[in-house]
């Protein structure tokens, strides 16, 4: 039963709550002033001239200013309910009268004391409304600190992921390396014996070509983890671009002879701050990409020159050029999708260009080229002048 009559409670503040603000306060002032007057009336005539009529007015006020909104509607039902008094329940009846002794202190009193009932009222309503707002406030104060303690966290776990995944990429990069460059140097003692059979010649040169491409991969792997997490620090020096370029395309066409790869040099001498091995790495490693992903032999390019305050390298191919898939990785800095043994090891090589290269504080893009092909370019800051 008293489940029953709150949810009818509820029903009825709800509908109540509907009403506009004008029509509903009009409404609930005149239903209470009529109310009162229905019982003063009911009184008057069983107690005659002792009805205790301003009791009840007062009471209806009281609750007039409960229901309503501001004070306006109180003291006018308190101005309302003492002109009601002294017309209908006062000697003289039915005629306003202030002749009789103590009628303007009666009605002056009422008016006070209904008023001061609504200025009470009206308090405890706007405390009781700014302890809704500030338990809201507190409510979605605490919310947000759940979901910001929540990314929080979540970024932490994905920190410490990260963390423990480049740990054992170093580790392993570390533990694959040495029985690697064994195998390599084995298997250049045994091309060199004149006792190995044509045969097994090429099959050393397999051997010792793909080991070669396993240790520069184990390299890459080591540099990019350690360029992100900041453990490896560049030691910049002034050097010129012309010169790690050239030790980058000698390293490259030692291991790979037999492919054309053409030198562009600009007509500046590019002398600027930077890490040689590091560079260096980056472009052994756009020359190898060229080389083994381009299914280009004769035409790759690797071109230096001065574009507004940057040192400019570019390697270019007239190969197959970039995939989609590829170009938009590259633009957006996500992992390079591996669609086959095409794209196999490019990934990692062209994330530890761009590492190294914004580590640097200079730019890395890769596109097709309108020709034909795909050109890679990078630029490092030259805060030197011109020579």
């Amino acid at each position: 039963m008293f489940q029953r009559f709150q949810d009818f409670y509820r029903w009825l503040s709800v509908q109540f709550n509907r009403i506009p603000v004008f029509p509903r306060d009009l409404g609930v002032t005149a239903l209470f002033l009529c109310a009162a007057y229905y019982v003063s009336s009911l009184l008057i005539d069983h107690t005659g001239g002792e009805n205790n009529s301003a009791l009840v007015f007062v009471l209806a006020v009281s609750l007039i200013s409960l229901l309503t909104s501001g004070y306006a509607y109180g003291i006018a039902a308190s101005i309302i309910g003492a002109l009601f008094i002294n017309i209908y329940f006062m000697e003289p009846y039915e005629a306003f009268s202030l002749s009789r002794t103590g009628y303007p202190v009666a009605m002056l009193s009422m008016v006070a004391i209904s008023c001061v009932i609504c200025a009470l009222t009206a308090r405890v309503k706007k405390q009781a409304t700014e302890a809704v707002r500030r338990e809201k406030s507190t409510k979605a104060l605490y919310e947000q600190n759940e979901k910001l303690n929540a990314e929080k966290a979540a970024i932490q776990l994905q920190s410490d992921r990260i963390s423990i995944r480049e740990s054992i990429l170093r580790a392993v990069s570390h533990d694959l390396r040495t029985p690697l460059t064994a195998i390599s140097g084995a298997a250049s003692v045994l091309l060199s014996s004149p006792e190995v059979s044509e045969k097994n010649l090429a099959m050393l040169a397999d051997i010792k070509q793909d080991a070669d491409g396993l240790i520069v991969m184990v390299e890459n792997l080591l540099s990019v983890t350690r360029v992100q997490d900041g453990t490896i620090p560049l030691k910049k020096r002034e050097e010129m671009l012309e010169e790690v370029a050239g030790d980058a395309l000698l390293t490259t066409r030692r291991r790979f002879p037999d492919y054309h790869i053409e030198l562009d040099l600009s007509e500046d001498i590019l002398y600027l701050p930077m890490d040689p091995l590091l560079v260096r790495q980056v472009i052994v490693n756009l020359l190898e990409n060229a080389i083994r992903h381009s299914g280009d032999t004769e035409h790759i390019t690797l071109r230096l020159y001065r574009q507004d305050s940057w040192a400019v390298v570019e390697v270019r191919d007239r190969g197959r050029g970039l995939s989609q898939q590829v170009r938009q990785a590259l633009q957006n800095g996500s992992p390079i999708p591996l669609s086959g043994d095409d794209t196999r090891g490019m990934g990692i090589g062209l994330s530890v260009c761009q590492s190294i290269i914004k580590a640097h504080g200079g730019f890395f893009t890769a596109d097709n080229h309108p020709e034909g092909g795909a050109v890679f370019r990078f630029g490092l800051p030259a805060e030197g002048e011109e020579l």
